[in-house]
């Protein structure tokens, strides 16, 4: 019977010294084969595919977020506005910094971003809000915000080790998120 695996880049070298290791010949061949521009997975094209689709859904997120903090940090009045308008306009950066990283990773995968105003709204997990009052605006930042932890959440428990680029790129855009429920969260407690 003919055993068959993926090929290791690096392999253990038996030695005293844990540290010293050598490449494998099927790992070093694969990658000279690889030169096409795309990102390196272990995934098939359907799962990649599909893979894109999803982190497309990520970005039109991003992208309705980035709209609504802007709408927001422009739109906030009352005694605290100033504050938590400057706060919204950080977070829109941020978001705005996300939705670039997941366009990169989309094109890195062979995708193409979709950056279509038609249906952003469609594919956002989150909603836009146009409330004027700065408490109706912090809520309605604070459930976005909960829904792009819950989903990137899955999207990193999907990718899992098939992918440990984008699982990583997940789990750092699902970091600041939840940094911006919890700012969110602490301007309700006050």
């Amino acid at each position: 019977m003919t055993q068959t695996h993926e090929p290791t880049l690096l392999k253990p070298v038996p030695t005293s010294s844990p540290a010293v290791l050598r490449l494998d010949d099927k790992a070093i061949e694969a990658a000279r084969r690889s030169l096409d521009g795309k990102a390196i997975t272990q995934a098939d094209a359907a799962w990649r595919t599909g893979l894109v689709k999803l982190l497309n859904d990520a970005l039109a997120t991003e992208l309705v977020c980035v709209l609504r903090y802007r709408r927001h940090h422009y739109t906030a009045r009352g005694l605290a506005s100033a504050k938590v308008a400057e706060e919204f306009l950080v977070h829109a950066n941020e978001e705005l910094a996300h939705a670039d990283r997941l366009a990169g990773r989309i094109c890195q995968l062979g995708g193409e971003p979709d950056f279509s105003p038609a249906t952003l709204t469609e594919r956002s997990h989150a909603d836009y809000d146009d409330a004027t009052d700065l408490l109706a605006m912090i809520r309605a930042n604070l459930v976005a915000e909960l829904v792009a932890i819950e989903s990137y959440g899955q999207l990193v428990a999907l990718v899992g080790d098939r992918d440990p680029t984008t699982r990583r790129l997940l789990e750092d855009i699902l970091g600041d998120e939840q940094q911006h429920a919890d700012e969110l969260q602490g301007w309700l407690a006050d």
